[in-house]
């Protein structure tokens, strides 16, 4: 059995003296594991980084077998991710998520255009955290576990939408919300509205936002946790956004009070 098509490369771990255990994502194949010889080595290991583009070739006597990964590098996205940590931290949370959230041989082609988009937005240098944020919401839905953002949970109005419900994953506009906001998760308006430019305040809610949902429905389902890649970087934009909303703050402080 054999097969050839563009992947992305999720996972590579060493395998003996110059070989790689590989886990990459395809199409019309899903996330799939395989033995890539020579992965390892000085030759080959820059096309077998996680986030890469490959043609890959995968080849075995039977299709339950390991079988063995042969590939060509079509876009080297791991090497330029390197060179910036925020641009590194997204493409490492992607590549985790999908690597540890995918059933294996099980095609999601939507999941793998939406992780096509993060890469994309990774190499423009820009928007990549809130592709990520979207991405997620997409794996959420492909899996099983999506949001429903299209109408007011309490009223079915579609506008004014402003958080939502961490019971349910549904919309909830500011007006129904009432004494309750306070137990409700904030809806950023860049998942809603696709023209919004996000604050760095919320891109951290939106990360906020699906880490609860894929904490507790996707890897809570499998009882694990969630990759250390998608903490770290949550934890870094968390910290991140609130040292810039108090320099704000500090700013407009000081242009009140003059000179």
């Amino acid at each position: 059995m054999e097969w050839q098509a563009p992947a992305v490369v999720l996972g590579v771990s060493p395998y003996g003296e110059g070989d790689a255990l590989a886990c990459v994502l395809t199409a019309d194949y899903g996330a799939w594991r395989g033995l890539a010889r020579g992965g390892a080595s000085r030759a080959k290991s820059s096309t077998w980084q996680a986030g890469n583009v490959i043609d890959a070739r995968w080849i075995a006597r039977l299709e339950e077998s390991l079988g063995s990964f042969t590939a060509e590098l079509s876009q080297a996205i791991a090497a330029s991710a390197m060179q910036d940590p925020w641009r590194l931290g997204v493409l490492s949370a992607a590549v985790s998520l999908t690597a540890a959230a995918l059933p294996e041989r099980e095609p999601h082609p939507r999941v793998l255009a939406a992780l096509l988009r993060v890469l994309a937005h990774l190499t423009l240098n820009q928007g990549a955290i809130a592709e990520l944020v979207r991405f997620e919401m997409v794996l959420l839905a492909d899996l099983g576990f999506g949001l429903d953002l299209s109408a007011c949970a309490v009223n079915g109005q579609a506008n004014d939408l402003s958080f939502v419900s961490p019971r349910s994953g549904r919309a909830v506009s500011n007006e129904a919300a009432g004494k309750f906001r306070d137990r409700l998760l904030p809806l950023p308006l860049f998942l809603i509205d696709p023209e919004h430019t996000p604050t760095p305040a919320e891109l951290a809610e939106g990360m906020r936002l699906t880490s609860h949902f894929l904490s507790r429905d996707l890897f809570g389902a499998q009882h694990k946790p969630l990759p250390a890649s998608r903490i770290a970087l949550a934890e870094s934009l968390a910290v991140s956004s609130a040292g810039e909303e108090g320099e704000g703050r500090h700013a407009q402080r000081a242009s009140h009070e003059g000179p």
